[in-house]
């Protein structure tokens, strides 16, 4: 995977890479589209797709209620707060009236 096409990715998750990152990362990716053509190779006729590679069941724990938590607690790892909600960047235009 070129640079360019690294860069064009990493704008898309709004990553910011150096040019040593945009290298590395490109060579990681690579490899990694070279495995997944690997698998593209494998023969698949007559092999109903299927959602998961194992058959499972849901697990439902009892719903029982509990106390929440405080909010202090929620709260204190949070990298902002105005001391009562999350503080997140805005990521929605606002449209004006």
């Amino acid at each position: 995977m070129d640079s360019d096409e690294v860069r064009r990715v990493a704008a898309l998750a709004r990553l910011t890479l150096t040019q040593q990152e945009t290298e590395e990362f490109g060579r990681q990716l690579t490899r990694i589209l070279g495995y997944v053509e690997k698998l593209n190779a494998v023969d698949v006729d007559g092999v109903e797709p299927m959602p998961h590679a194992v058959d499972g069941l849901n697990v439902f724990r009892p719903d029982i209620r509990t106390d929440s938590l405080e909010r202090d607690n929620a709260l204190q790892n949070a990298p902002r707060t105005d001391g009562r909600f999350f503080l997140v960047p805005q990521i929605l235009e606002q449209k004006e009236a």
